[in-house]
């Protein structure tokens, strides 16, 4: 692969990989029932929201959650893994097997997604504890759903929270159990954004 395919291979899939994020955090924060007046919501909203909108009014949401933005995220996984095959010069997949790495690419990000979100909840209660910061708030409402569980399986000792650490034990399970999934049907994990 020349040095210019290259270049355009890392710019598509910075691209891509930064707005299924979007895409992806905008479905959580859903999930989670964020504040949707934090202004980082906002800003997720107005740019995910040109592709969003029209999808939404062919796919309404489902229990107060925007269907639409997951499908365009595993869409867009899709259309990453074609372009990337073309790139490099491989032939396409049948459809099934597209939408199964898709799927498997979005877990990735989800599980990519809740990784960085706690190590950021770690790094920042050390840096800036107790601080009212937006972000502060938005990454304890996506991380709080996960954590709850882990923390009445190990409550805090001498005012430390090692609830954590099984979160990530968990994390890194997952990472191993799609890579194996990955492998297992023949995925090369260069083409999946998420993985």
């Amino acid at each position: 692969m020349s040095a210019v395919n290259e270049i355009f291979v890392y710019l598509i899939q910075t691209a891509l990989t930064l707005y299924m994020m979007a895409m992806l955090l905008r479905f959580l924060l859903q999930v989670v029932r964020a504040d949707f007046y934090n202004p980082i919501c906002q800003f997720l909203v107005k740019v995910t929201n040109p592709l969003v909108l029209p999808v939404r009014r062919l796919i309404p949401g489902l229990g107060g959650v925007d269907v639409a933005s997951l499908l365009l995220a595993l869409l867009l996984q899709a259309l990453a893994i074609v372009a990337l095959m073309a790139l490099y010069g491989l032939g396409l997949p049948n459809i099934g097997l597209l939408l199964v790495w898709s799927a498997l690419g979005i877990i990735g990000l989800l599980v990519n997604i809740y990784f960085f979100a706690l190590l950021a909840m770690i790094i920042l209660s050390w840096v800036a504890p107790g601080s009212n910061h937006p972000a502060m708030h938005l990454l304890y409402q996506i991380t709080e759903p996960v954590m709850a569980p882990f923390r009445k399986v190990l409550p805090a000792m001498g005012g430390m929270d090692f609830s954590p650490i099984l979160v990530f034990v968990l994390i890194n399970v997952l990472q191993i159990a799609l890579r194996h999934m990955a492998a297992g049907i023949g995925l090369h994990p260069a083409l999946v954004i998420g993985l």
